[in-house]
């Protein structure tokens, strides 16, 4: 059995087995809490031990211990009532000195009592100093308050003294100057500091900003604000700053609450002070800003040398979100820098482009140069053969049929003058190339066989010559036939605003042969001729600019472009621009296929070193520098691509928009995949084959390159179901597997006529075939029979024509067509026969049809389907 009592700090277990114990805790805990800098704080454990008292009555077992000279005031313990149980004899108690207490007397205990109360004495006592010595501090900081007001209200004063005097100088030094004009100008006397003994003044008030300043400029100062007197103010010191050990006492007095600033702190605060002060003082740069189409803020902000901090800022302000690598236009920029202080300059990114070309010549640095003559009529009138003749070389072997296929340009000497031809096809599908041949050329010679006389293509050559505004010489060809009629060459060029000089004009006119090599001299003096009329000339001694008369992709060299040098002199190694293509020139090879240095101007050359084909027609010119040369290319691919994007988005429109047309134009499209040599053919079969489309089918070129047909290209035509169309190119042995593989045919052609026909006659089957109906007769109904398994049989008598059986027929009732169908019986008495001619009678039965009335007229009829061309 366990019996436990409770007292006051005390515990009496009684146990059957165990002595009687009285226990009490000798130790006591609890928590402070300590506060150190920057704002943290930590609790810590505080261990109090305390003394253990004797009852009065038991027996002393040393000599009394003098009191300690300062106790802390303990509660007083009261002692226990006697329990009925009996307690073992206590064991002696050790105090703080070491010296075990037994029992206390009287008297004793009254001194330890009487010293209690002198420990509470003292403790008033010091609260009583500390009161005072707060109150003493607190008159102290009021001083030294009263005492800063009062230097403040003396330095304010101070300078008003010397603005006023400042202000009575000046006012007197005006004064003077308006009473003696004519007399020479003294020498200010300095009446402020110099700037530099300014600054040197502010940074001294930055360092002691306690002691006033009695000379220099004016400082502003903030006035001071008033502490309440009631209210003491807390000071801290260097002594507080630089406190270092944290103490329990400083922990547990109130002064440790303020938590006092680290000198790392002031040092940063002193420095943004200073790093403002800076910053206010600097003056405001305005700077002329750049500004393309788009451009990012961060590039925006670099512009106007601000921070992208104070950019975004502005935007937000504005209520918008925005982050420095998003893209704004070129409005919004320039309110953003106006907002700044700063001006703009709009650009645009064809500016890139500026210099570029048309460059401005001097007169004296002109220098003539040789005449460019195209060579320009109608198919088969012996344009190359004339060519051919002049260069005395065998050129028109290596055309296909006879025909040119490309431009040829060649150089030509004649009594020591170099003339440049260009040599232009005829075809009316290289139109287009035509074009640019006279927009390139200084003279065209119109080629007119004198047997055909003035075909179509020969009025287009005269109309491009005339819109290149460039003078015609006429050649009149092939006079050495027994057909040939000169005269009738000229008057029928008189429709076409050609005078030639012997019909009273001032167009030059020669009648050649090429085969007979016939006033070939002739023809060049003229050319000469004309030359001097016009006076051409070139600076050659300055960057080349020229037009691309040809382009290609060979196998061996890579891109080829076949240029005409306008002016200046281009050279190997010289940067050129061509199109949307750039490049390093690698060689210059001339029309005789020798490499050289430099082509001069009129001088056509082929450019090795491009990156890749450019259009015919493309202009070209020299760059300084690669950089330039790849961003002017860039952009003007950007363009191209924008150009297709925007016009594929207007053909493809939306899936159903492509289906309502298909349903309401039924339009059908052939598609091809075009590869040829060069891009001047490739030019002209587009523009053939746009001409063969109508408004139920047209040809779609899926892709065009110049080049050999590659695997790429059968993968193309196989996802987009077209046709490969070579043109003097031919496939490698990859695309041809593949082709024969994916079961895709491709088709080789060296002339542009049966390219032309194949897919004329091609596109023509995808034509619906044309509906032709034929009269046949009609007749007229005089009865109606009821015929069993036959239903109504109508009696009839043909009026006009005949009817035969299987036709289609038209029931008219009152001249409205109320049924139209086919017959399904034809009898003549009880024969079925195969018609019936006008002015017989016979019995006719539609299908599916009984609704006949004695009157009506029955029309025969005949439809054919007949297959439709292009």
């Amino acid at each position: 059995m366990t019996d436990t009592k409770s007292g006051d700090d005390k515990t009496l277990s009684v146990n059957p087995k165990k002595t009687l114990t009285l226990k009490r805790p000798s130790v006591e805990q609890g928590t402070v809490r300590q506060n150190f800098s920057h704002g943290r704080s930590k609790s810590v454990v505080v261990e109090t031990k305390k003394r253990k008292f004797s009852r009065p009555d038991e027996p002393v077992a040393a000599a009394p211990v003098a009191p300690a000279p300062a106790p802390k005031p303990r509660p007083q313990v009261t002692p226990q009532p006697q329990s009925n149980v009996r307690e073992r004899p206590r064991q002696p108690q050790p105090d703080r000195s070491g010296v075990v207490l037994n029992d206390l007397s009287k008297g004793e205990m009254e001194a330890r009592r009487r010293a209690l109360q002198d420990s509470k004495v003292r403790e008033a006592e010091e609260r009583q100093r500390a009161v005072e010595e707060a109150k003493r501090r607190a008159e102290e900081e009021e001083r030294r308050q009263r005492e800063r007001e009062e230097s403040a209200r003396r330095q304010a004063e101070e300078e008003e003294r010397l603005k006023a005097e400042a202000e009575a100088r000046a006012r007197a030094e005006e004064e003077a100057q308006r009473r003696a004009p004519s007399a020479p100008e003294k020498a200010e006397e300095p009446t402020a500091q110099p700037p530099k003994r300014a600054a040197t003044q502010a940074g001294e008030d930055d360092d002691d900003e306690g002691k006033p300043k009695s000379k220099g400029l004016p400082v502003k100062r903030v006035a001071p604000t008033k502490v309440d007197p009631a209210r003491p103010a807390k000071t801290r010191g260097d002594d507080q700053r630089r406190r270092g050990k944290l103490t329990l006492n400083t922990a547990l007095s109130d002064d440790g609450e303020a938590r006092g600033r680290s000198l790392s702190s002031m040092r940063r605060r002193q420095e943004k002070f200073r790093r403002a002060q800076h910053q206010e003082q600097r003056e405001k740069i305005a700077r002329e800003v750049i500004l393309p189409e788009t451009i990012t803020i961060q590039e925006l902000a670099q512009r106007m040398t601000e921070r992208a901090v104070d950019v975004i800022k502005f935007f937000m302000k504005q209520g918008q979100m925005l982050k420095p690598g998003d893209v704004i236009d070129a409005d919004t920029a320039e309110l953003v820098a106006n907002e700044f202080g700063h001006t703009v300059k709009r650009v645009a990114e064809s500016d890139v482009e500026e210099g570029l070309f048309d460059i401005q010549d001097k007169a004296e640095d002109l220098k003539g140069r040789p005449p460019v003559v195209t060579i320009m009529g109608h198919v088969d009138h012996g344009k190359t053969s004339l060519l051919d003749a002049i260069r005395q070389a065998n050129v028109v072997s290596g055309e296909a049929g006879g025909i040119t296929q490309h431009i040829g340009a060649y150089q030509v000497e004649q009594d020591g003058q170099t003339i440049t031809f260009i040599d232009t096809p005829g075809h009316a599908a290289f139109t287009a190339m035509r074009a640019r041949g006279a927009e390139a050329t200084d003279i065209a010679i119109l080629v007119v066989a004198a047997d055909d006389s003035v075909m179509p293509q020969t009025i287009e050559s005269i109309n491009h010559a005339k819109a290149a505004g460039v003078p015609i010489i006429v050649a009149i060809n092939k006079i050495d036939k027994p057909e040939a009629n000169a005269q009738k060459v000229r008057t029928e060029l008189l429709q076409h605003e050609v005078f030639v000089e012997s019909m009273g004009g001032d167009v030059l006119d020669v009648e050649v042969s090429a085969t007979k090599k016939l006033n070939l001299d002739k023809l060049l003096e003229a050319i000469l001729l004309q030359s001097e009329v016009l006076e051409l000339k070139a600076n050659p001694d300055r960057t080349a600019e020229g037009v691309v008369i040809e382009a290609k992709l060979d196998r061996g060299r890579g891109s080829v472009a076949t240029v005409l040098v306008q002016t200046g002199t281009l050279k190997t190694g010289d940067i050129i621009v061509a199109g949307n293509e750039w490049g390093r020139v690698r060689a210059l090879v001339n029309d005789r296929g020798e490499q050289v240095k430099e082509a001069p101007p009129s001088m056509p050359v082929e450019i090795l070193g491009l990156q890749g084909p450019p259009q015919a027609g493309d202009r070209f010119a020299v760059v300084e520098n690669e950089a330039r040369a790849r961003e002017i290319s860039e952009y003007r691919q950007r363009l191209a691509r924008e150009k297709s994007v925007a016009r594929q988005a207007g053909q493809r429109g939306s899936l159903e928009q492509m289906m309502t047309q298909l349903q309401s134009s039924g339009l059908k499209e052939f598609p091809l995949i075009i590869k040829g040599d060069v891009q001047g053919s490739i030019e002209a079969i587009a523009g053939a084959l746009e001409k063969l489309g109508n408004d139920e089918v047209q040809a779609r070129i899926v892709h065009s390159g110049a080049g050999a047909i590659t695997e790429s290209d059968v993968s193309l035509a196989e996802t987009s179901g077209a046709a490969i169309i070579g043109f003097n190119v031919r496939a490698n042995k990859q695309a041809r597997d593949a082709s024969e593989a994916a079961g895709i045919e491709i088709r080789y052609y060296n002339i542009i006529y049966d390219l032309v026909d194949d897919i004329k006659a091609a596109m023509s089957g995808l034509l619906s075939p044309e509906r032709r109906e034929t009269f046949l007769g009609n007749a007229e109904i005089l009865e109606v029979f009821n015929v069993s398994k036959v239903g109504k049989v109508a009696g009839c008598r043909v009026t006009e024509g005949k009817v035969e059986r299987g036709a289609g027929v038209r029931l008219i009732r009152d001249n409205v067509v109320i049924h139209e169908g086919k017959l399904k019986t034809l009898k003549r008495f009880k024969d079925e026969v195969s018609e019936v001619p006008a002015g017989q009678e016979c019995g006719m039965a539609f299908e599916n049809y009984e609704d006949i009335r004695a009157g009506d007229v029955i029309e025969a009829f005949r439809v054919e389907h007949v297959t439709r061309t292009l």
